[in-house]
């Protein structure tokens, strides 16, 4: 598996200076937008959970709908969008986390997941990790079981990781 990995890596685009000067950014749209390259990413993010029953995958808006939606396909699961404020019809819950300066939040529909039901979060990046621990919050609010979180790149010096303790089972297949 270790050369598939290394082809997905290779197919990751780095951006200089976006979205602001300084910044490295990691597009995956070029990995992505290639049927063989975006087969191993899902089938390597399913694999790893391959031993736990998940009955939902929440997806992180935006980027986690795009490995969300397949992977609850391919693992007979639903799908749940976790997204931005004001973005869901029906009545919500929602957890507050810290950004660089001030503060976001994140929101599941109330009655998304029932009590012990297994989830699985995904999403593309893990980075300082505040985005995945309001998620990881959010699902143990409704009193679902939290089997864990899967990303495609981890920024391992930002040590996101490190908020994640308590999330079950943290993946990522590509670690910068």
């Amino acid at each position: 598996m270790l050369a598939t990995i290394e082809n997905v890596k290779n197919k990751i685009r780095d951006v200089q200076d976006f979205p602001k000067k300084g910044i490295l950014f990691r597009d995956i749209t070029t990995a992505i937008k290639d049927p063989e390259t975006l087969r191993v990413i899902i089938d390597y993010l399913c694999d790893q959970f391959k031993d736990v029953k998940i009955d939902y995958i929440a997806g992180i808006e935006s980027r986690g709908f795009i490995f969300g939606m397949p992977m609850a396909y391919k693992l007979n699961a639903g799908f749940v969008p976790v997204r931005k404020p004001n973005k869901l019809p029906a009545e919500t819950i929602s957890q507050e986390y810290q950004l660089e300066y001030g503060t976001d939040k994140i929101e599941i529909h109330k009655d998304a997941f029932g009590e012990g039901d297994n989830v699985l979060i995904v999403d593309d990046l893990l980075a300082t990790g505040g985005t995945a621990e309001a998620a990881c919050k959010l699902v143990k609010k409704t009193g679902a079981n939290l089997v864990g979180i899967g990303f495609l790149i981890e920024l391992e010096d930002l040590k996101g990781r490190d908020k994640l303790k308590d999330c079950g089972r943290v993946v990522s297949m590509l670690k910068y």
